[in-house]
């Protein structure tokens, strides 16, 4: 069997960090978080499909909670995350405004680029343990926000088609998506 050099592990951790950056920003097998909400009627950020408790914006302040979390206990060992399950989401009656929508959005993808250049720093092994949860390493909390926020950002996406909420040149709706 061929010995492998650090040129081959070299070439395989830029891998793995390319498709984990994929992974985290959509765009192959699901969308992206900015591609799901783009021209979505501001109107109905706290509007509830039928037979879910749930708005826009609960779903969106969910998925920034639980990623921040993640965020949070990879690089701060003295995190300590909210109560489960009331703490990773807004009350099913609460409602926000404007202003709190694009906060929560902003804040997404603050925090998921935080993530991503974290993905991107070559000195940092994705591999290692991380020093204060020594059962955990960054590779695996990337693929848990990367497969949290997709299943996620699937829901966004039903949700837009149950309540005809598509802008008419969608991808999705022209037959041109995944």
């Amino acid at each position: 069997m061929p010995r492998k050099v650090a040129g081959d592990y070299m070439k395989g951790d830029k891998a793995m960090r390319q498709e984990l950056l994929a992974l985290l920003q959509g765009g192959n097998a699901h969308l992206g978080f900015e591609e799901v909400l783009a021209e979505l009627p501001l109107g109905y950020i706290n509007e509830k499909p039928p037979n879910t408790p749930y708005s826009f914006w609960h779903f969106v302040e969910h998925m920034r909670i639980a990623q921040w979390d993640i965020l949070e206990f990879i690089r701060n060992p003295a995190h300590v995350s909210p109560e489960y399950p009331s703490g990773y989401r807004p009350a099913p009656e609460e409602k926000t405004d404007v202003a709190g929508w694009q906060e929560s959005c902003d804040r997404f993808v603050s925090d998921l680029q935080t993530l991503k250049e974290m993905v991107l720093d070559e000195s940092a092994d994705l591999l290692a343990p991380i020093a204060h949860a020594t059962d955990y390493n960054i590779f695996r909390e990337i693929l848990l926000v990367a497969d949290h926020n997709a299943y996620h950002i699937g829901e966004l996406a039903i949700m837009r088609q149950v309540m005809d909420l598509w802008p008419p040149h969608n991808r999705y709706l022209t037959g041109n998506g995944n």
